[in-house]
């Protein structure tokens, strides 16, 4: 059966998120083929250590969107519309790229889990390819209160052309708002979906906001929400072992996770 650990990279700063993120997956020794969608305008050199860590790179297009849709979901007009209070965006961060991650659908394998580039796979998660299409885990960073969205950050997903067909039938109506892009729509168009413990997808921002329910131990994807770890930011200080944890993958090391702080 064909199963890949898919990421997707739209421009020189997430090929570094993408590099730690690859890592990470080999020293979990996880089983499946790496696939990195990239869009047209990220430049070789930031694509290269990907290939050389063994990564499957596809280019792939931006959908053919209307230009209404395109309009509404650009940067400016949609955090104007519908503004992060809770965090910050990087610069890099262009809302109507996070479309292209529809794209998997379009995949030649069987079974896909996917991993935003802002993530680290800190133990082994192969078990996800044997779960149903769909399964997210809350977007839970704040409160409880957060449980009832989900996070799309990491996904299992079936490819099929079928089901691109259908998303992109849905995706561009008249007067379509996608509050968080690809997020809100994949909530959407799967309202069933399935719910992954916590532990797959840990949210940056439980160090602080909610240190009862971080547990290293229990811990098998960290993501960086917000501000990415590769930049400097405010709270930086506030989530220097999140960081320092994430530049170890980057520097191609397997850090020993028994040894982490634990959060108070």
């Amino acid at each position: 059966m064909n199963r890949a650990y898919v990421t997707l990279v739209t421009n020189a700063d997430f090929a570094l998120g993408a590099k730690a993120l690859l890592h990470s997956l080999d020293v979990a020794q996880a089983q499946g083929d790496r696939v990195v969608l990239h869009t047209g305008g990220v430049p070789e050199t930031a694509l290269a250590p990907l290939r050389a860590l063994g990564a499957r790179l596809m280019e792939v297009d931006h959908l053919p969107t209307s230009n209404a849709f395109n309009h509404t979901h650009a940067k400016q007009a949609l955090h104007g519309k519908a503004p992060f209070t809770k965090g910050t965006k990087p610069d890099f961060h262009t809302p109507l790229d996070n479309f292209c991650k529809l794209r998997l659908w379009q995949l030649p394998y069987d079974r896909v889990v996917f991993l935003d580039a802002d993530t680290l796979v800190l133990r082994n998660i192969d078990k996800l390819f044997d779960y149903p299409e769909f399964c997210a885990a809350p977007n839970v960073y704040e409160s409880l209160a957060d449980f009832h969205r989900m996070n799309s950050g990491v996904f299992t997903a079936r490819p099929a052309q079928a089901t691109f067909d259908a998303m992109m039938a849905r995706l561009d109506t008249p007067g379509a708002f996608w509050r968080r892009t690809d997020q809100s729509f994949l909530q959407d168009f799967f309202p069933d979906w399935n719910g992954l413990p916590i532990r797959y997808n840990t949210l940056q921002y439980l160090w602080f906001n909610l240190p009862g329910l971080w547990d290293w131990d229990n811990i098998n994807v960290l993501h960086f929400q917000y501000e990415k770890p590769w930049q400097d930011h405010a709270k930086a200080d506030r989530l220097r072992p999140l960081i320092d944890l994430w530049q170890a993958y980057a520097a191609g090391e397997a850090p020993d996770l028994a040894a982490l702080p634990r959060a108070e």
